[in-house]
């Protein structure tokens, strides 16, 4: 599924950073993706979102079609990249609409560069976990298993000889209650991205581990975390499934509990990602809010 007003652009930050433009006018909504994720994340809302500016969707370092190119995929690296980005690209204060680790990296860019973002949409957001919550033990050793130096990196490889089809389906069954609601286009789309990748090979799995483990050493650092939330300026709509595997609801609500000012949403019998499982219904919350404050 390749939307005829979607764009591949290149911008040259220190290095090649890939983007789809969805086109449209007025202030920028930059989408950011999550953790071994791309622009493709977005596919299913971001020809809708443009009805409210100009919609661009960036590949992170080591992401989607944005090479490593010896720099690294850590998540520093990534918040320096979207500075510069909002700044080359946005070309003014811009609306930040972040899935999972792409929702860490928009609510720090916002709290570092309050003079670039005019809003923000956290979706899903990668959040430490809450107090006293129960964890689902076998996913939690499993996640925490690619910190593991060497372990990482054997886990990632038996995941990639599954193939590049094999891969994305396993993804989107984790990360969704019903990945049968994504429209086969969009999957398809996926698959062809990861094949594309999958060339890429040892440097992909690399990356995938580097932006992991910093993410995970930023997680669990909750005082920074919440230290950070605090200094947030512009306005914030918290989107969350209620039955996300991967960020729990209790974690979305003690963050909403933190900063009582935001609107926090629940999308129920709703996953990871709920502009891919369910795009009307996200939609429905997201482009009332953005008619107010964006």
């Amino acid at each position: 599924m390749t939307p005829a007003r979607m764009r591949a652009r290149f911008v040259d930050l220190d290095g090649p950073v890939h983007y789809a433009d969805f086109g449209g006018e007025g202030p920028a909504i930059v989408l950011v993706h999550g953790l071994g994720g791309s622009h493709l994340n977005w596919l299913a809302v971001a020809p809708r979102l443009a009805a409210h500016g100009r919609v661009v969707a960036v590949d992170l370092h080591g992401h989607g079609r944005t090479p490593s190119l010896g720099r690294t995929a850590r998540i520093s690296a990534n918040l320096h990249m979207l500075a510069r980005f909002l700044d080359v690209v946005a070309a003014g204060p811009a609306v930040l609409m972040g899935n999972s680790m792409g929702g860490y990296v928009a609510l720090a860019t916002a709290a570092a560069e309050p003079g670039k973002v005019k809003a923000v949409v956290l979706v899903n957001p990668a959040l430490p976990l809450a107090r006293h919550a129960r964890v689902d033990r076998r996913f939690f050793a499993a996640f925490a298993a690619f910190a593991v130096p060497g372990v990482g990196e054997v886990i990632l490889r038996a995941r990639w000889l599954r193939g590049p089809e094999r891969m994305v389906r396993d993804l989107l069954a984790l990360c969704c209650v019903d990945p049968a609601r994504i429209e086969r286009e969009v999957v398809d789309a996926h698959v062809a991205l990861a094949v594309e990748r999958s060339r890429l090979g040892r440097t992909a799995r690399r990356d995938f581990l580097a932006a992991q483990r910093s993410l995970m050493t930023r997680l669990l650092r909750r005082r920074r975390f919440f230290d950070m939330v605090a200094a947030v300026r512009p306005p914030v709509l918290v989107v969350q499934g209620d039955r996300d595997r991967l960020v729990q609801i209790a974690a979305a609500r003690a963050l909403a509990a933190a900063r009582p000012d935001w609107r926090l949403e629940v999308l129920e019998g709703v996953g990871h990602v709920p502009q891919l499982e369910t795009p009307d219904r996200f939609l429905a919350v997201v482009e009332p809010w953005l008619g107010t404050h964006a």
